[in-house]
């Protein structure tokens, strides 16, 4: 009993890790900006495909084929925000849905068109295979990796945004982006390397999340509802706020499916429903 627990704790709190990962960057953006990047999730599935052809066609090792994942799915977002997306900041949040929709289904024909409609897979290391035992526990040792990586990414955004001057700046702009431009902060390349950032962070949840979630060019369709989910429960613009809310989706989301799989599936929109009736402005404020 004490061991299905804690797997089941370990499963839904290393899922919120990828969920967090995957959407934290949106939140930020969606909060500084008013952007409703739907296409956000696309940079996730980015991540997962460059890992895929980086173990596939190269002998770098699992971690640095996820580095630089990370890496490449950043610099395409720095290219996307310059060319495509800075001319939609003051466009309508309708336009803004329907370009950024329109991107995931033409990334659906891209990834499908390089590298297939069937679903990838990656090899982890032996030392990522099977279970550990941990505090008289047996953990996943995949899931324990992703658990200490959110907990150490988790705390070098919070160091970043409470101790650094562009921490100071994007809490200000995500605060009064008005005022902060009156201060002479170039709120817009403020929002580019925020962008960058978030697209790299996407693009890091995407890399490891292959392993565990799959990945074809359905992904994005898959879990665009989740990300939002995150963004919005957490409150747009709170870092803290949309971990709490993937830790909390991703254990109900896990539960659910475990003890009830009959219904599972569709537990999660009726908690975030009865989340948002409860704390529409999200559970954490901005920050």
């Amino acid at each position: 009993m004490v061991d299905s627990l804690s797997i089941l704790l370990f499963n839904g709190i290393s899922y919120g890790v990828l969920l967090f990962l995957m959407s934290v960057g949106l939140s930020v953006t969606m909060g500084l900006m008013r952007f409703a990047n739907m296409a956000h999730v696309v940079f996730a599935m980015l991540g997962g495909y460059v890992t895929v052809t980086l173990l596939e066609h190269t002998d770098l090792s699992f971690y640095i084929a996820v580095v630089l994942a990370a890496f490449v799915t950043g610099l395409g977002g720095a290219v996307a925000e310059r060319i495509v997306f800075r001319h939609f900041y003051k466009a309508s949040e309708l336009r803004q849905v329907l370009m950024s929709i329109s991107i995931i289904f033409m990334s659906i024909g891209v990834f499908t068109y390089f590298w297939g409609p069937s679903q990838q897979s990656v090899t982890v290391p032996d030392e990522l295979i099977g279970m550990r035992h941990w505090m008289g526990i047996s953990v996943n040792a995949y899931r324990l990796l992703l658990i200490a990586i959110g907990a150490l990414l988790m705390t070098g955004l919070f160091v970043g945004l409470k101790r650094t001057r562009f921490g100071a700046m994007l809490r200000a702009a995500v605060d009064n982006r008005r005022m902060t431009i009156s201060c002479g902060v170039d709120v817009d390349r403020l929002f580019f390397w925020a962008f960058t950032m978030g697209c790299a962070l996407a693009g890091l949840g995407g890399a490891l999340s292959v392993n565990l979630l799959g990945l074809d060019p359905t992904f994005g369709l898959r879990y665009l509802a989740y990300i939002l989910f995150v963004v919005v429960v957490g409150g747009m613009g709170s870092i803290g706020g949309s971990l709490l809310a993937a830790l909390l989706i991703g254990l109900v989301d896990v539960s659910f499916k475990y003890y009830w799989p009959e219904v599972g599936g569709f537990v999660i929109y009726i908690a975030v429903a009865l989340c948002l009736i409860l704390r529409p402005d999200g559970l954490l404020k901005k920050g």
